[in-house]
């Protein structure tokens, strides 16, 4: 009689995940769904192996499901969605099916983020590393080059798909464009994939990486970022989050909700800094030796009136030198600085906030903790539990 009244009150939901399993993004995604079935456990799954390209869908074959989360990135994935006649969501900017809503990661934010990470090291020259194969790359070019353009400056780029002949091929188009980009050059690659190549045309090329072009990726794959040469930096989305929101949206749909059929998009979760864009390419050497100052001592109570004694300089004058190179103070530096260790320690750890406070050389963890909500707009325990894939 219980297990008829709990059937009763939550109906199994037969949910078919389109998403590819070959790439650390779409796992991400995964990951959100799963969490969202800890919640939800009347959900049943089917899923099948796929990568970015597609791959055998005979497995829909005769299924009668509830619902779909898909990564409509083709018209046949397009075709084959549609004839299931259930309620669906998309998980793709390529937004080849508009009449489904659609959950995405914010390609616009994500560029900009780049470009800030560029700027904050004083480069001024940029260019975007894209495949126009894919829609949600085609939008961060697009919104690189706005940004660009703004900011007064030429947007550069280059396109992995266009003309390719192969491998090779693409390698020598590369390297005859990243040689011929203005110097020192902050490149974004549309997604680590891409950066890995540019990482390759220039170990091949004798490029200097970081001191001529610095590389930034996006997906954070940890696999691929520690493996080029030298190791690359990354924009990680909130991957799980964008997939926890889909099925959230889902659940409602298939309970008889009306909703609309809009983009939903999702902010990025922060930029994981690497060797490859470890630069400061700043004009003004004083500015450059208390930025290295500030790198270096990082993990410590490094203090304005030891950077200033650093470089010989009164606080007046190194401030004023600062906003002419980076439009910030030589408090806001450190302060960005020591919250970004505190960010990693808080991603890569499961140390509580007074150990972590101590290990920084706060005084104690609740004023790391108000300076961390400050800079990122979280608390430490939300940006944990986020990074890790919470929802």
């Amino acid at each position: 009689m219980d297990v008829i009244t709990r059937s009763y009150r939550h109906p199994t939901r037969d949910v078919a995940l389109l998403v590819e399993t070959s790439n650390e993004y779409a796992r991400g995604i995964l990951t959100g769904v799963r969490n969202y079935l800890t919640a939800h456990p009347n959900w049943s799954i089917y899923i099948g192996e796929r990568s970015r390209q597609g791959g055998d869908m005979s497995w829909l074959d005769g299924w009668h499901g509830d619902g779909v989360l898909a990564r409509i990135e083709t018209e046949e994935v397009a075709r084959r969605v549609r004839a299931l006649g259930v309620p669906v969501v998309d998980l793709s900017a390529t937004r080849l099916a508009p009449e489904f809503p659609c959950v995405e990661t914010d390609d616009a934010a994500i560029a900009h983020w780049a470009i800030r990470h560029f700027t904050d090291r004083g480069l001024k020259n940029f260019a975007f590393c894209g495949d126009s194969r894919f829609r949600w790359s085609i939008n961060r070019g697009a919104r690189f080059a706005e940004r660009i353009e703004e900011l007064g400056g030429e947007p550069l780029s280059f396109d992995l798909s266009a003309g390719s002949r192969g491998a090779r091929d693409n390698r020598e188009r590369l390297i005859a464009w990243l040689r011929m980009l203005p110097k020192p050059v902050g490149v974004m690659a549309c997604y680590d994939i891409a950066g890995q190549a540019l990482l390759e045309a220039c170990r091949v090329a004798d490029i200097a990486v970081p001191d001529t072009v610095a590389v930034i990726g996006v997906d954070n794959d940890d696999l691929i970022c520690n493996l080029t040469s030298p190791p690359m930096s990354s924009i990680q989305p909130d991957a799980a989050r964008t997939g926890f929101l889909a099925a959230e949206l889902l659940e409602k749909i298939m309970a008889g909700e009306s909703v609309d059929h809009d983009i939903r998009l999702v902010a990025p979760l922060r930029v994981v800094a690497r060797q490859s864009s470890d630069i400061f390419a700043i004009a003004d050497p004083i500015v450059a030796r208390a930025l290295q100052f500030i790198r270096d001592h990082g993990e410590e109570s490094v203090r304005v009136p030891d950077v200033t004694a650093h470089v010989n300089l009164s606080r007046r004058a190194l401030d004023y030198r600062f906003r002419q190179q980076l439009g910030r103070t030589v408090h806001d530096e450190i302060t960005r600085v020591r919250m970004s260790h505190v960010a990693e320690l808080l991603a890569h750890t499961d140390w509580a906030l007074p150990r972590i406070a101590e290990r920084l050389g706060f005084p104690h963890s609740e004023y790391m903790s108000v300076a961390f909500r400050r800079q990122f707009g979280s608390s430490p325990g939300l940006y944990r539990r986020a990074i890790r894939g919470g929802r």
